[in-house]
Parts: C-alpha cells; sequence; structure tokens
C-alpha cells in the first residue's frame, strides 16, 4: 500500500469523527454545502432571457451536487440512509398503502398553507399577486419539455429537496444543540426560512409561500418520525400539479 493510500483514509476517518462530535464542523457542513450550491448558480447562470432552459440546468446541476454532498456526509459519519427516513425494509402491500394515504394528508397540509401564504399576504399588500414562474415558460404547449421537466423535479426537486430542506436540515440543524422539542420546532423554522430563500427566483410572493409549505412539510416530516418517502411523494404530486399548469398556461 502507498503512503497516499494509508494517508487518505486517516483524512476521512477524522473528518468523519468531526462531523459527528465537533459542533462547529456540523456548522460548517452545513454552510459548506449551500455555499458551492450558491457559488455554481451565482457562476454559470445566465441572465439572457432566453437562456431559461439552460437556467434551469445550472440550478438543477447545483441541486445534484448538493444531494452527492450530503450523501457524503452521512458516508463519513458511518451512518444509514436509514437515519433519515431512506428505507424500505418493511414495504409491503399495507404499508405502501399507509404511505400512499399518508403523502395524501401531507399533500393536502402543504398545499394549504402555500395557499394560506398567499391570503396573508394579499391582504398585507393588498395585492393578490402570485409567484413569478417565468423561468419555466419553455414548458408552456411543448409536451417534451413537460415530460423532461417532470422527470427532472421528481429527481431535484420532489426528492432532492426533501433530502436537503428537510432531512439533512433539520437533523443536522437539531444536532447542533439539545434536542428538546422546542430546539426541533427551530429547526424546522430555519429549514423553511432557507427552503424558502431557495425560492428567490419565484418572487417575493413565492419565498412566502415556500416557506410556508416548507413549514408544513418540516412538522410533517417530524410528526411521521422523519418518514421522508412520504414527503417526497407528496411533495411530487405538488410538482407535478405545478408543472402541468405551467404547460396548459
Amino acid at each position: 500500500m502507498s503512503i497516499d493510500q494509508k494517508v487518505l483514509p486517516s483524512y476521512a476517518e477524522r473528518l468523519g469523527q468531526a462531523l459527528n462530535s465537533n459542533k462547529f464542523i456540523k456548522l460548517a457542513e452545513i454552510i459548506f454545502i449551500f455555499l458551492v450550491a450558491a457559488g455554481i448558480i451565482i457562476i454559470f447562470l445566465s441572465d439572457q432571457p432566453e437562456d431559461l432552459l439552460y437556467n434551469q440546468v445550472v440550478i438543477s446541476c447545483a441541486n445534484i451536487i448538493m444531494l452527492i454532498l450530503v450523501f457524503t456526509g452521512v458516508k463519513l459519519r458511518g451512518e444509514s440512509l436509514s437515519q433519515f427516513g431512506l428505507s424500505f425494509k418493511r414495504f409491503n402491500l399495507k404499508f405502501a398503502l399507509k404511505t400512499f394515504l399518508q403523502s395524501l394528508i401531507v399533500f393536502v397540509l402543504a398545499t394549504g398553507a402555500f395557499i394560506l401564504a398567499s391570503i396573508i399576504m394579499a391582504n398585507i399588500t393588498g395585492i393578490p399577486e402570485t409567484s413569478d414562474m417565468s423561468a419555466y415558460n419553455y414548458i408552456k404547449g411543448n409536451f417534451g419539455m413537460l415530460t423532461l421537466s417532470l422527470i427532472s423535479v421528481y429527481i431535484v426537486s420532489s426528492f432532492g429537496e426533501e433530502i436537503v430542506y428537510r432531512a439533512f436540515l433539520i437533523n443536522r440543524i437539531s444536532e447542533l444543540t439539545s434536542k428538546s422539542r422546542s430546539n426541533l420546532i427551530i429547526a424546522v423554522l430555519i429549514s423553511s426560512i432557507i427552503f424558502g430563500l431557495a425560492h428567490y427566483s419565484w418572487g417575493l410572493m413565492g419565498i412566502i409561500q415556500t416557506t410556508f409549505m416548507g413549514l408544513a412539510l418540516g412538522f410533517s416530516y417530524l410528526y411521521l418520525k422523519r418518514k421522508i418517502w412520504v414527503l417526497i411523494i407528496a411533495h411530487a404530486y405538488m410538482d407535478t400539479i405545478l408543472m402541468v399548469q405551467l404547460y396548459l398556461a
């Protein structure tokens, strides 16, 4: 075995130990992951109006890299993805039916929170604004782009956002403090605000709406004892409705 082969595992083990025990390193991991994604978007995003599809590819790549970094952190810690709720150990018909019914309830709660945000903002501003969805104009009337977009959002948004903004953020933020009920609530609040800010391209209304939606999803994640698949499926319902609406607009 070469010197490099001996040294690299040692660094990985040390980093894994630090991620498990050092709160500063835990916080640094969170900041690093989001800085990397932000850096990719800032560097590669185009300000040209005709580059809508290109920009969506850039954002998708940034989210995929975030997922890779999140899973790398899990591997370094020696953890299992089941700690995020990614497990099919009990998969059977009863489990599938229960997951489906729970996902419908979460979908209703998240959609209700999204609508509630619209009502609150309309009462505050006096203007019933909607989220700015102009970045998805390339979908309108284009069935091929609708199909590709649905495949993309199922991976990047439905799956990716639930892993990053619910499973990862709520778990990691709660690790920075004692795991009391109040601190878990704070973790949900912080993760929801970050989730809302990540949708900055949707405008102020979009930020508020997705923050409220994030709150509903975050509290559902805790109530369902971190069954992340339920949230992923519920998120997929919302993404499907949104994409189809944009296609038909």
